[in-house]
């Protein structure tokens, strides 16, 4: 029998050639979140690339925070990281790591540079930095402090320190080459002064490390030997070696680049976000119409819907979009086998079956999933008052409407055939209630096999139905009339949002927030974790039932 062809994507190429070269012993990824606002799903792709990668060839799999700016960073954005990683399933094991566990470590390579030659002090301003940096075309100059002695730099990096000079008054930057192609490579700015109390280390420093210079330290230090990132930092890539090597680390790690992920019609810049939240446009970074991980767990995808949705995006260096058709493709394969399917009316009529006697009340047996026998059955209670669907019922419908309209006869799920005789209006014309009479001989599973009826619509017993507020989503923003307005704004969508005071089956009132349930020809629901209670019930609608899209 011929072995299967396993394929690999180019990250496992070049990790099966260093290992096969004797580079390193055990493979060691991270992921390195700066802690300065909620992770969304473009994250995912990088916890689960490097979870995986850790997993695949039996080595760790790291989870630290990059705080090394402490002007945008809050515990709640750790607190909320954390518990991202641990629903996607990452294991750290247990251990959080924090780049400012290893300020003492950055501050003495920052000296082993200086008294290598390899870093100096500057005076110059933000804006002169600028000016003397050139530009893409043009080198960049020296700057007149440049070549200070390696004395002089030890001790005003010493005072720096030690609080002797003002915010913006001196930084230090490496001496590599300030007519360097790559401008990241025109002596980086490494270390400046900044008074301000960090989350972790509280007031302890007032120099804090670059992130360029801070992270391939961190890296070294947790003895990382791939560091997976996203194609962005591919140009600081020779500042990221320059350091390990200057530094002298043994088997220092290799960073390698991968396309970031790119979801059609959401928002994932943390500023527009933040203007989403502080004008309240959105329900907090958790508002179930973003992409943030925690929004997507609270309107109701899963880890594993996640986890087949980038497996189905794929690792390349090819920068591209994937379509929010196909995540959503992927929360329906989940829950399909998985949640239970109820009734559910989201903007019902009253139905009133005037030959059914009145004070009677009967059962059915209907399956909780077709799909999955071993999920059982339920009772269902049918009374001479029911809901149905204000669109399951029109007063002129057009052709091939096979549902309720006068003279129609319908199946109700489970139940009898019922045919309408009239209906009621309220003063403004709408359609309050629909009046028809049932056919005893109908009842399902009683082997009728008289007349067809085209038409089978669901229902809800009205004498023990649940009363709940269900939240219908659209997309936030529509990418075809352009995601930005001129003026800069967010091209929102006015009509993201749509809130139901709906009616459901009574086995609905014993789901738990979390729990999922399929309303069927409704679409797929959650119970809010945020806002729903026992005496109100809140349902997210996740995703509806039906998809054009279809995997390759």
């Amino acid at each position: 029998m011929s072995e299967q062809t396993v394929s690999k994507n180019f990250i496992e190429n070049i990790i099966d050639k260093d290992l096969e070269e004797g580079k390193y012993e055990k493979i060691i990824t991270r992921f390195p979140p700066e802690p300065n606002g909620y992770l969304h799903i473009g994250h995912a792709k990088s916890i689960l690339l490097n979870y995986g990668i850790a997993c695949e060839y039996g080595g760790k799999f790291n989870l630290r925070f990059d705080d090394t700016n402490p002007t945008k960073e809050k515990e709640e954005f750790v607190d909320s990281i954390i518990e991202d990683v641990k629903w996607l399933g990452a294991d750290f094991r247990g251990e959080v790591l924090f780049a400012s566990n290893y300020f003492d470590q950055m501050y003495e390579a920052a000296i082993k540079l200086i008294k290598k030659g390899k870093a100096y002090v500057d005076d110059l301003s933000a804006d002169e930095i600028r000016q003397y940096r050139g530009t893409l075309t043009e080198p960049g100059k020296n700057s007149p402090y440049r070549d200070r002695t390696i004395e002089e730099n030890l001790q005003l990096f010493e005072d720096m320190k030690d609080g002797k000079f003002e915010d913006g008054s001196k930084v230090l930057r490496a001496k590599i080459d300030m007519a360097s192609p790559n401008i990241n490579m025109r002596d980086p700015v490494i270390y400046r002064i900044a008074r301000m109390t960090h989350h972790n280390t509280g007031d302890k420093w007032l120099i804090y490390p670059m992130y360029d210079f801070a992270h391939p330290i961190e890296d070294a230090i947790e003895g990382v030997t791939h560091s997976l990132c996203t194609l962005e930092f591919e140009d600081h890539r020779p500042l990221y070696n320059w350091v390990v090597e200057e530094l002298e680390y043994p088997n220092p790690p290799k960073q390698i680049e991968f396309s970031k992920l790119y979801l059609t019609n959401v928002v994932t810049g943390k500023r527009y976000i933040k203007k989403l939240v502080e004008d309240g446009v959105v329900d907090g970074w958790d508002d179930p119409r973003l992409v943030s991980l925690a929004a997507l767990r609270r309107r109701g995808f899963t880890p594993e819907s996640i986890k087949t949705f980038m497996e189905l995006s794929g690792i390349s260096k090819s920068q591209g979009s994937s379509d929010y058709a196909m995540l959503e493709y992927c929360i329906r394969e989940d829950l399909k086998p998985k949640a239970p399917r109820y009734m559910g009316v989201l903007r019902p009529i009253k139905l009133v079956i005037d030959n059914y006697p009145e004070g009677q009340t009967e059962e059915f047996e209907i399956e909780n999933n077709q799909d999955s026998e071993e999920m059982g059955s339920r009772k269902v209670t049918f009374s001479r008052e029911l809901y149905i669907e204000e669109d399951d019922f029109m007063e002129e419908p057009p052709r091939k409407y096979f549902r309720l309209f006068p003279g129609n006869e319908v199946r109700l799920k489970g139940a009898y055939f019922v045919k309408c005789t009239s209906f009621e209006k309220d003063e403004n014309g709408k359609v309050t209630v629909v009046h028809c009479t049932y056919d005893p001989e109908t009842r399902s599973g009683s082997g009728f096999e008289g007349r067809k009826v085209k038409g089978t619509i669901h229902w809800v017993n009205a004498a023990d139905a649940v009363k709940a507020e269900v939240r219908l989503y659209e997309n936030l923003i529509d990418e075809e009339k352009g995601k930005l307005n001129e003026d800069g704004t967010l091209n929102f969508n006015p009509n993201s949002l749509e809130v139901l005071e709906s009616r459901l089956e009574a086995a609905s009132g014993n789901l738990k927030p979390g729990e999922h349930v399929q309303f069927i020809r409704n679409g797929y629901f959650v119970v809010d974790i945020k806002d729903s209670t026992e005496n109100h019930m809140v349902f997210n609608r996740v995703v509806g039932l039906k998809s054009s899209y279809k995997p390759s």
